[in-house]
């Protein structure tokens, strides 16, 4: 019986340690603009120049075949309004630039556009939030796809995820 223990107890920490040193370590999305839960400088909205954050990707499992960038606020008025939506984004890509988009097919977000809308709020304090997802696979979704072909594509294609939320409200 203790032997049958260990030998269990050895193959949790052999799988451990095979999954850490397979780049266990959880995705991670950041910005050097805001901190998760702050404000988002209104350079980035609809109150300043609207061009997008910088972000940085870290611990992008080795398994991705494609990343997935989305933006979307959950307070609009209407429910879930996405802000921007890029797919089959190369899964080495470790930052996208300030007012730059990484490479990859962008999706049309809610205001009927390609490309990044930002924060606009109609009122109060919404939360923006950046999501970032790796895939096991590209998608096969064309140019201008709207947010629920998005969904629907990568449906059970998800193999990490992580996601970044600041706040903002208009000054008027």
């Amino acid at each position: 019986m203790p032997r049958a223990i260990i030998a269990g107890a050895f193959a949790i920490a052999l799988a451990a340690m095979a999954s850490f040193a397979a780049g266990g370590a959880k995705m991670k999305i950041t910005s050097s603009a805001f901190q998760e839960g702050a404000n988002i400088p209104s350079k980035f909205t609809c109150d300043g120049a609207d061009t997008s954050p910088p972000l940085q990707i870290a611990n992008i499992p080795s398994e991705a075949k494609s990343l997935a960038l989305i933006v979307d606020d959950p307070d609009a008025p209407g429910g879930l309004f996405s802000h921007w939506m890029v797919w089959n984004i190369p899964p080495h890509t470790g930052a996208v630039g300030e007012g730059s988009a990484p490479k990859g097919v962008q999706g049309t977000n809610d205001f009927g556009k390609s490309g990044y809308g930002g924060p606009c709020p109609p009122s109060g304090t919404h939360r923006y939030y950046f999501k970032i997802f790796a895939l096991d696979r590209e998608l096969d979704l064309p140019f201008g796809a709207k947010r629920g072909q998005l969904d629907a594509a990568m449906k059970g294609h998800v193999v990490a995820q992580d996601e970044l939320m600041g706040r903002y409200s208009r000054q008027k």
